[in-house]
């Protein structure tokens, strides 16, 4: 619900009036510490040294990813720990009658608030709006308020969670006569092309008498429909309009109509509220799926945590409207929050931009992550949060179904369900493989993608309507290629068939050596749609399409985002879950071209892969493949037609595909519809990267933020083509009135901050800064600057330098550009030659080099070239010793408790280390994502230890059940003889802990667990 009439920008003072609502925006000036303390909390305490900021703030994202961090795997490798804001305004006496809420959008999490040293209360869920009433201790003159957020207790999520104030904060002063916070509901019972009935309810805080209270109507494009005016003899009215030809929101057609609310004392508005809000019909079939304004379309949706894209968890409404904008022009018409309530602002955009929002509140109704919400605060907190979520979110127009969890399982589902109906009545209940018994509609996750559960659904007659709510899960690394089948698990009983596109693997760039993997997984994806967990995007598409009783699916998921590294990517040096169409910094994936092809109809064409491989011997066969929504397509080599294809309708015709012999030279793909040219592309062989092309898109200020910028920065060779293989450092200089949120690139790997860096290295040719204006901006630029050349100094030794100012917004004084290098690592500002043009350097060269601008050192950089450098380039056995291997946690990335302790004392442990007891207590939690159906999987562990005379019993618990007690022999050593012990368990759907606990007796070294 918008609740916002008058914007304005915070002023030290709030004005005095006839006590209409005045919202102001509170985001600005905030001092912030990492640390804690009591006395923080007191209204006279001296806060001059903290870190004056402005929110959304995530501290978690800005000390950025740390072997070790807090988070573990899940979240990334971030830390948690507790931090402090402070923050002081002015009050006028004449307000001090009025009634005052601060409005926190989100704080995660444990949120506890003072004013003026007055404890207000606490607040644990982190994904979640609330407010207090802080009348009664304000005072004239100056007011301070104090925020504790504490996440000492880590992991609290399955994935990375922002830490702070991460949304909107706003300061509302009311009449002591107003509207009760999130008040107003909007229903629509009856819509039909000639006119819709409207009721509004509203509840009313305060004295009645003598008031009046009216209500207006207004048509998208701002006309006046209709007002209804009474006196208020009930605290919680109900109006009933009837709209003529309503114009109904859809994702092609989100009209947005507005309710007008007022609480008069004769012709003075004491109290006044904006509430969006939509005509929409919504049906549920079990034969026939999904029917919106009484068509039967399919879902097209994406899953998306809060926390996926250049910002942690700290979005301004420019970027996200980007965000969101960007999944919508792949052709989604649904998104599901996943798996938490978003702050407001995510719901207006979609109402605004046309998306079907699957809302949903919980992760788990208990413990799944080991500090979770589930175990700090479900039972005593679920109804203040689901009243304060449905409340809050029920008139959103883009809001068709709400989901109260996932992947979770209690006896207090139906109690939900029937809680949730109270509040909102209108909407139906779904979850993600949740107590489907206690839902209106059946959702399921992973589970979906097998063709046996497909072909189950299809013998038998569905009692509730049908959604996947998680599927297809497919990763992708921009830029990266396999023609071999990857499967996340190895192949799972019930896949589709996903051949391999050739015999042999013809690809053999990594971006580690696999000799040094920590596990199998550690490998980028291929981007040709064959690296998954069961089932590939396309198939899924058809599957979706072509089943009536299937509603549609939410992939998993529509951006990557950081954390959840161990489980698809084998843990650090990952730090990111590549499970996205797009990337971390927002670059489109070959995948986000598949379903443009498939869910849009403006003329597009992509191809894939590029043409640059130069360890390729010529004539090698690779497969072409072009995504378009054209009636057909050509291919072109180097001006020759190698024939035309037609995108189909079964799966593996969706594409366009030639197999072509490679050689050198410009491959184009040519798109007709009707026999007519509708559009080309085209890939150039590229030579070594000479050139740095440098563009910036403007993100425009709205609500209370400012200007966002995105600037893009590609590695070129002398003739403009894209070096796909770019890799070196590109550095910024930022000068004016803006300020750096994030540098981003898209590269799981990357271990440099992308908050506190000058620089970030290109990853497959491209990278990203993000930049956001200052308040009353006037002037910007930056200068971007990059040492380049092939870092492996294959193609050419020959290495070039880019130095140049780019305007950003106003005028700058744009002065020239000195730069001095030096090829040995010495010093350029002192031992530097002045760069002229191109120079080459030997294997194993260092490349330093000084840009001067006024006689000033503004930037220094530094790049390494030589045959070790970079990528890995391989051969056909390079992952040869990580065929057929199954799933290996490493016990060091384990949660430990007691004396349990990592350590490397030894020989021949895999990855980093393993876990040591010392003679002492202790337990290692191992945590598991099942995405499918619950079965048996077989378990072992890898162990040693030389006590001859001793057992060292320890337990196994799998999610909190004892499943067995291991007696772990002696394998005859404690340096390198490692031996298992195994175990049969179950593993239900979702997430999944695995612990090993002492008895008493001490343990062995622990090295990783296997699930084979």
């Amino acid at each position: 619900m918008k609740n916002i009439l008058v914007f304005l920008f915070f002023s030290l003072t709030i004005s005095n009036g006839y006590a209409q609502r005045k919202i102001t925006n509170f985001n600005n000036n905030w001092n912030f510490i990492l640390e804690d303390n009591p006395n923080f909390s007191k209204e006279n305490f001296d806060d001059t040294s903290w870190t004056t900021l402005n929110v959304p703030h995530d501290w978690s994202f800005e000390k950025g990813v740390r072997k070790g961090g807090d988070q573990g795997q899940g979240g990334g490798y971030h830390d948690g720990g507790i931090g402090w804001y402070r923050k002081s305004f002015n009050v006028n006496k004449a307000n001090l009658s009025n009634i005052t809420y601060i409005n926190f959008d989100g704080v995660y999490m444990n949120s506890e608030v003072w004013i003026n040293g007055n404890y207000l209360d606490k607040r644990p869920y982190g994904y979640i709006s609330f407010r207090y009433d802080i009348s009664k201790y304000l005072k004239a003159g100056e007011n301070t308020f104090a925020v504790r957020v504490d996440n000492s207790l880590e992991p609290s999520a399955r994935w990375y969670h922002p830490c702070g104030i991460y949304a909107q904060v706003k300061l509302i002063e009311v009449n002591p006569t107003h509207f009760k916070p999130n008040s107003i509901f909007i229903k629509t019972p009856s819509i039909s092309d000639q006119n819709a009935t409207v009721n509004i309810d509203a509840e009313i805080n305060g004295k009645l008498k003598g008031l009046k209270y009216e209500v207006k109507l207004f048509s998208p494009d701002g006309k006046e429909l209709i007002k209804k005016c009474e006196k208020l003899k009930i605290s919680n009215p109900t109006y009933q309009f009837e709209v003529k030809t309503p114009k109904l929101w859809s994702p092609e057609t989100p009209n947005v109509y507005r309710a007008v609310t007022q609480i008069l004392d004769g012709k003075k508005v004491i109290d006044e509220v904006e509430t969006n809000f939509g005509f929409k019909t919504v049906e549920w079939n079990t034969e026939t799926g999904f029917w919106l304004n009484g068509e039967n379309i399919k879902l097209k949706g994406v899953c998306e945590h809060w926390e996926g894209g250049p910002v942690g968890g700290a979005w301004t409404k420019p970027l996200l409207r980007w965000k969101l904008q960007s999944l919508k022009d792949m052709g989604i018409n649904a998104i599901r929050p996943s798996h938490n309530p978003t702050p407001p602002m995510f719901y207006d955009i979609c109402d605004e931009i046309g998306l079907l929002v699957m809302d949903e509140i919980f992760d788990g109704w208990h413990k799944k992550a080991p500090q979770d919400y589930g175990k700090q605060a479900f039972d005593e907190w679920w109804q203040r949060d689901v009243k304060e979520w449905i409340t809050r979110d029920r008139n959103h127009p883009s809001i068709f179904v709400w989901s109260l969890g996932n992947e979770t399982h209690s006896d207090v589902a139906s109690e939900l369900v029937k809680f949730g109906k109270r509040l909102d009545p209108t909407r139906l209940f779904t979850s993600g493989a949740g107590n489907p018994d206690d839902m209106d509609i059946t959702g399921v996750n992973g589970g979906s993608e097998t063709n046996s559960f497909i072909d189950g659904m299809n013998g038998k007659k569905l009692d509730k309507p049908f959604i996947s709510t998680e599927a297809p899960h497919t990763w992708q690394t921009r830029g990266y290629y396999r023609t071999q089948t990857w499967w996340r698990d190895n192949e799972l009983p019930g896949t589709y068939e996903l051949p391999n596109l050739t015999e042999k693997e013809i690809f053999f760039y990594e971006g580690i050596n696999p000799k040094n993997w920590r596990n199998r997984k550690q490998s980028f994806n291929s981007s040709y749609d064959n690296a998954t967990v069961r089932v590939s995007a396309r198939k899924y598409w058809e599957v979706m399409r072509d089943n009536p009783w299937h509603s549609g699916h939410f992939r998993w998921t529509g951006f990557d985002y950081y954390g959840e590294a161990g489980l698809a990517h084998g843990g650090l040096p990952f730090n990111l879950f590549m499970g996205g169409v797009l990337d971390v910094a927002g670059f489109k994936k070959d995948l986000f071209y598949f379903y443009q092809s498939q869910w849009t109809k403006e003329p597009m064409i992509h191809m894939l892969p590029h043409w640059t491989h130069p360890r390729m011997k010529k004539g090698t066969v690779i497969p072409v493949w072009v995504y378009s929504n054209a009636d057909e397509v050509e291919l072109f080599l180097n001006g020759k037609s190698l024939g035309k294809d037609k995108p189909g309708m079964v799966w593996n015709e969706m594409q366009c595909e030639w197999l072509v012999p490679y050689e050198e030279g410009i491959l184009e793909a040519v798109a007709y519809i009707d026999g007519k040219e509708v559009k080309r592309t085209a890939f150039s062989t590229s030579k070594q990267p000479s050139k740095l092309k440098t563009s910036i898109q403007k993100l425009d200020a709205e609500d209370s933020f400012t200007t966002s910028y995105i600037i893009t920065s590609e590695s070129l060779d002398e003739n403009n083509n894209l070096y796909p293989y770019g890799e070196n450092r590109v550095y910024y200089n930022i000068q004016g009135d803006v300020k750096k949120i994030s540098m981003e690139n898209g590269n799981p790997i990357d271990p440099i901050s992308r908050t506190k860096s000058d620089f970030r290295a290109m990853f497959f040719g491209k990278t990203r800064l993000f930049l956001r204006e200052l308040p009353n901006a006037k002037s910007a630029s930056i200068i971007t600057a990059s040492i380049l050349g092939d870092k492996a100094l294959y193609t050419s030794n020959t290495i070039t330098i880019d130095a140049k100012q780019i305007q950003v917004l106003g005028n700058s004084n744009v002065d020239d550009l000195e730069i001095l290098y030096t090829v040995n690592g010495d010093n350029p500002e002192t031992k530097g030659t002045i760069y002229k043009g191109a120079f080459e350097v030997l294997d194993g060269s260092t490349v330093k080099v000084a840009v001067k601008q006024n006689g000033k050192t503004i930037i220094t950089m530094e790049e390494n070239f030589g045959k070790n450098e970079g990528l890995f380039w391989g051969d056909e056995h390079s992952k040869d010793m990580w065929k057929g291997r199954g799933v290996n946690i490493a016990a060091e990335e384990a949660i430990l408790t007691g004396e349990a302790e990592v350590s490397d004392k030894a020989h021949h442990f895999k990855g980093t280390g393993f876990v040591r007891f010392n003679g002492n207590e202790g337990a290692i939690m191992f945590y598991k994502e099942n995405d499918g159906e619950g079965k048996t999987y077989a378990i072992r562990f890898r162990y040693m230890h030389n006590d001859a005379y001793k057992t060292y019993p320890m337990k196994l618990f799998v999610n909190d059940e004892y499943i067995k007690t291991f007696e772990f022999l002696p394998t005859g050593g404690w340096v390198q003889n490692w031996k298992f012990v195994n175990a049969k368990v179950f593993f239900k759907s979702g997430a999944n802990s695995i612990k090993l606990e002492t008895t008493g007796k001490s343990g062995p070294f622990i090295d990783e667990l296997f699930v084979d």
